[in-house]
């Protein structure tokens, strides 16, 4: 029997059997309060990698509702982490990241329900393009329709103030108006972009021991688009494949059980991944415009919910 070897550089313990890794696949995915998804999620992996070999770890971030005894009775090959707090997404899929022993690293939420051979496509994309670090697939809704969110931009102010003062949605022909969610490309076209949604995106082995974890700055919310971002800066390239589909319930997890928290994180992590990447472009008076311009608009957010709510 060959001798196992630790992988190099984040100290994670990954074992190697020679010079691959023991699973082709590692499925990694964060739950908080999502029992009543987490069936139909993790029922559809075997499907959704057809023969390839995988792992599950799944991080429970506190839940509430039972999620941890289900997980025990009903799947007990997974490797259950249970935090004794809410420790933030990005921390939590950090842990799970930390056991992955696969050649792929299949970042997923728990309200998604990946469809036959969606994995196994992605991982094949990956498989037969050497500088595509990263790619994700087409994401819709339960009733089938489009999530825009799942393919991004660059998401510079320009491309944010457009998304959010409606101009993306009345002109999504128009690059001018449509570079936060890249409105103006066809759904069902593979593409290269700046990246994909964390709800499920695979990351190649080789890719993840040269860039590292996720930003733990960022507690929920904008962790994947600077972990794309990271990784083309340091010249890999990152897909959106429609050939592979998954659906995704959204905000049924973590960001549907707290609301308000979610409003606040989504809104401090946009403004960390602006002046993370983006405010040494910008004059100091922009950058202060800029900075008042998302507080305004995270006090007019927490409003409208407690009025609708």
């Amino acid at each position: 029997m060959r001798q196992f070897g630790w992988f190099g550089g984040l100290g994670s313990g990954r074992y190697l059997v020679g010079s691959k890794p023991l699973m082709r696949a590692s499925i990694c995915i964060v739950t908080l309060n999502a029992k009543r998804h987490l069936q139909a999620c993790i029922s559809a992996l075997p499907a959704a990698l057809g023969n390839k070999s995988y792992e599950s770890i799944i991080v429970d971030n506190f839940s509430r509702d039972g999620s941890q005894d289900f997980i025990r009775s009903n799947f007990p090959n997974i490797q259950l982490i249970e935090n004794n707090r809410n420790e933030g997404y990005t921390r939590a899929i950090n842990q799970t990241l930390k056991r992955a022993k696969g050649g792929y690293l299949v970042v997923l939420n728990p309200d998604t329900i990946p469809k036959p051979d969606s994995i196994s496509i992605l991982i094949q994309f990956l498989e037969k393009n050497e500088k595509i670090g990263i790619c994700g697939p087409k994401v819709v809704n339960l009733d089938g329709t489009f999530q825009q969110s799942c393919r991004r931009g660059i998401a510079r102010p320009a491309d944010v103030f457009s998304y959010f003062l409606g101009l993306a949605k009345k002109y999504p022909t128009n690059k001018r108006y449509t570079g936060y969610h890249l409105n103006h490309l066809d759904e069902n076209v593979i593409n290269e972009v700046s990246g994909v949604s964390g709800s499920c995106m695979v990351v190649k082995r080789k890719t993840f021991e040269e860039i590292g974890f996720f930003d733990e700055q960022f507690f929920a919310y904008q962790e994947d688009s600077d972990y794309c971002l990271r990784a083309k800066k340091m010249g890999w390239d990152v897909y959106y494949n429609p050939d592979s589909i998954v659906t995704h319930i959204g905000g049924a997890g973590g960001s549907g059980s707290i609301p308000m928290r979610s409003i606040f994180e989504w809104h401090r992590s946009y403004y960390h991944y602006y002046f993370k990447h983006f405010a040494n472009d910008y004059s100091a008076v922009f950058n202060i415009f800029y900075s008042m311009a998302m507080f305004g608009k995270l006090i007019f957010a927490e409003g409208k919910y407690l009025i609708l709510k």
